[in-house]
Order: C-alpha cells, then sequence, then structure tokens
C-alpha cells in the first residue's frame, strides 16, 4: 500500500461516497477536497480524486480534475456513450480509472461468464440485476458490463428495485437438460469502496491513460 493519500470526493454526501470516506478514513488516508448538493469544501489539494456522483455532475468532476491535475476513479453508473468519450479525451492528460463496478469478486464473475459463453454457445441466457430503490439508472452498469461481454448479442435483462440491496447480478445459462447460474450479492457498499482504494492506489501511479477495474485487479 502506498504511503497516506491525500484525496477528493465528488458526491461524498451519496450512499457510496460515504462509504469511500469512511474505509479512506479507516486506512488512514486524508480527505482534503469534497462536493456535493451542500456545496464544495477544501483544506488542500488532492493527490486523487473519486467521483461517485450522478452522470449530470460529471462536467463540474472534469473541471476540478484540470484545476487539480489529479487522477480520476470514477464510479458513477448511468454515463452517456459521449460523457464516456469526454472521460477518454481526459485520460491523454492524466490517469482515468472508470468502471460500473469496483467489487473484486464481481470481476471473478466476469471471468466465468466469459468461460461459460465459450463453452455454451448454443444455450439460452438471461442475466437478473437487483439494487436498491432509489438507483435511478436500468440496468445497472454492472449489467451492462456483462452484456458487453457477449458482442452485440442481445441478451435480455430482469432488473428489479427493492428496499437497500447494495447489488445482486446473476447470469443464467439454460440447455435443454439443466440451468447453470453463475451469481454475485454484495453484502454492503463497502466492498466496492475497498475497490476504489485499490484502483486510487494504482491511479497515482500510472501514466495518462483510460483503465478499468480489470486493469487494476
Amino acid at each position: 500500500m502506498l504511503s497516506k493519500i491525500k484525496y477528493g470526493i465528488v458526491g461524498v454526501s451519496g450512499r457510496l461516497g460515504s462509504e469511500v470516506k469512511n474505509v479512506f478514513s479507516e486506512n488512514g488516508n486524508e480527505l482534503v477536497f469534497s462536493y456535493s448538493l451542500e456545496g464544495e469544501w477544501k483544506i488542500d489539494t488532492p493527490g486523487v480524486l473519486i467521483d461517485c456522483s450522478l452522470p449530470d455532475v460529471l462536467y463540474k468532476t472534469i473541471s476540478y480534475v484540470k484545476e487539480f491535475n489529479s487522477p480520476l476513479v470514477i464510479a458513477t453508473t448511468g454515463l452517456s456513450k459521449d460523457q464516456l468519450q469526454l472521460l477518454k479525451e481526459l485520460s491523454k492528460t492524466i490517469a482515468v480509472v472508470q468502471s460500473y463496478n469496483y467489487s473484486v469478486g464481481v470481476q471473478v464473475l466476469l471471468k466465468l461468464v466469459k468461460l461459460a459463453k465459450e463453452k455454451l454457445p448454443d444455450w439460452d441466457i438471461e442475466i437478473e440485476e437487483t439494487h436498491h430503490r432509489f438507483k435511478k439508472d436500468k440496468p445497472s452498469g454492472t449489467a451492462k458490463m456483462i452484456q458487453n461481454l457477449f458482442e452485440g448479442r442481445e441478451i435480455n435483462t430482469s432488473s428489479l428495485r427493492l428496499g437497500n440491496v447494495p447489488g445482486d447480478h446473476a447470469i443464467h445459462f439454460g440447455g435443454l437438460g439443466e440451468v447453470l447460474s453463475i451469481k454475485h450479492h454484495a453484502i454492503s457498499r463497502r466492498t466496492f469502496a475497498e475497490g476504489i482504494i485499490k484502483a486510487a492506489e494504482f491511479a497515482l501511479q500510472q501514466k495518462p491513460g483510460f483503465y478499468s477495474f480489470t486493469d487494476v485487479i
């Protein structure tokens, strides 16, 4: 692990932003900048900026990255293609880590789905995802990551919004005589915050470029 990180959070008052703040503090890192609906707070220039906000805030985040000249770790879901392109342009001058899910377990799930796709090319496939009632985008960013593994093949996705579920994902492969299900259940948002720490440490050591959490792991 690197020495103490001076970091900033965009979306600090949100569910994930609050968890990131808590986990980073537990690991001896120092919050020196934050931005939320309540306003901006700063005591120093952050060495890395973390965005846990909404797509509409991305333009504000990019302006902060340029002002601070700091690497960016972005966990915002629901980004448009144009917004992703803006991040790729930004990555020409600074390291940007972008992912819709910072769980190590989901990285393993993606590898298992790739294997199943190769071995079961003619099977039926369905994706199922469940999140808390406040999540705005549907399907989830993680479900889209899974869909992208099938390279253009249309995969039906069922999205449920229930209670305070941090994030459940399942991919079902069905043959005529059996069904294989690969599942991931997030117990708390802490798992995402721990992954974001890994991504922040990674970003601080990288040259400018556009990276995924797969690169980090």
